[in-house]
């Protein structure tokens, strides 16, 4: 059976913001009237924890109850010709609700918490609260599985290594200024074909193999897999 082309995917916070879920870049530094610093860092953690739990308290309700949108189910139809694996930078589970069988996700996950002293321990809670006080099976606090600002990018390795297999690399809903994730738009393989799907198209390099959309997700994505799945 012949092996079908990959296409790897790097979406960002612009594809969940379709759905109703706000982006703390459109806010001058504030998300949902927190300070990023407060509630993004590895500091704020450390300087209040039951602050950053309230706050991903909130947001988990709120993925809970978003739902996918056209660019979401536009990258599931990719499926159906190509091999498809999405990296995301996106803490909610959007793309897995919608379909998409394969999701890497970067920066952590909502519906799950891990131990603040063993990051081994990994517990899926959907939509459920976490609560100061509630500790692991070795005694310490439950925290987000969520990767902060000052913390390091455990999938990196593993993003890097898809994306050097990449057939067809599409971004998504990312200003490709938040690193190192950004830096895998650099790390596609020499020619292989480059789709740049936001708005506010980023400074990418200008070279022949790279196409900007310069439209939403639900617009531009929907478009793409339309050219893509006729190809």
């Amino acid at each position: 059976m012949e092996s079908r082309p990959k296409i790897v995917v790097l979406s960002g916070a612009g594809i969940s913001a379709e759905s109703g879920l706000a982006t703390f870049r459109d806010a001058d530094g504030l998300w949902e009237n927190y300070s990023v610093e407060d509630v993004a860092t590895i500091t704020g953690w450390h300087k209040n924890p039951a602050l950053v739990q309230e706050f991903y308290n909130k947001r988990r309700k709120q993925a809970l109850d978003a739902h996918p949108n056209a660019g979401h189910k536009a990258l599931v139809s990719l499926e159906d010709k190509y091999d498809v694996t999405i990296i995301t930078q996106n803490v909610d589970n959007l793309h897995e609700k919608a379909g998409s069988s394969k999701v890497v996700h970067l920066h952590g996950e909502l519906s799950k918490m891990r131990s603040s002293g063993d990051e081994s321990l990994v517990y899926d809670i959907g939509g459920d609260e976490i609560q100061m006080g509630q500790l692991c099976e070795k005694g310490f606090q439950l925290r987000p599985h969520i990767v902060w600002f000052g913390e390091e990018v455990p999938m990196m390795e593993v993003a890097f290594d898809i994306t050097q297999e990449a057939d067809i690399f599409i971004v998504v809903g990312t200003s490709l200024a938040v690193y190192p994730a950004a830096g895998l738009a650099y790390a596609v393989p020499a020619g292989v074909p480059i789709f740049v799907v936001d708005p506010n198209t980023p400074d990418m390099r200008k070279t022949p193999n790279v196409t900007v959309i310069a439209e939403p997700a639900t617009t531009g994505l929907t478009k793409l897999a339309e050219q893509l799945l006729s190809l």
